[in-house]
């Protein structure tokens, strides 16, 4: 076979450019700001998913018990302010610690 053969020339030729082809698109260099900026999003994520799910916490657990523990004791001061003030009672609660405790023990049943 000779190598004046013209197809043998093209398909060598092809493959050539084929790999110059995968080389040239490659990048020339690693840029480190660039693994740096994907390092910095990624943590940026992060961040943002550990935002959002306290978020969801303090909405879900929280901020309910809280509301249902502070209107509790809204209540019960005010019922005990209406009725020393409609009738002659003295109303006292005398385990201020009891009362506490009872108030964040119903707050928590329900949830």
């Amino acid at each position: 076979m000779p190598t004046s053969d013209p197809y043998i020339l093209q398909d060598a030729l092809a493959e050539s450019s084929y790999d110059n082809d995968d080389l040239d698109s490659l990048p020339s260099s690693i840029d480190s700001s660039e693994l740096d900026s994907e390092d910095s999003s990624d943590a940026q994520k992060e961040w943002e998913e550990s935002l959002q799910q306290l978020e969801l916490v303090l909405t879900m657990v929280v901020v309910p018990y809280l509301g249902k523990y502070f209107g509790r004791r809204f209540a019960y001061y005010s019922w005990a302010r209406w009725m020393e003030w409609m009738y002659p009672v003295e109303v006292r609660f005398t385990n201020k610690s009891a009362f506490k405790a009872a108030g964040a023990v119903e707050a928590a049943a329900t949830l």
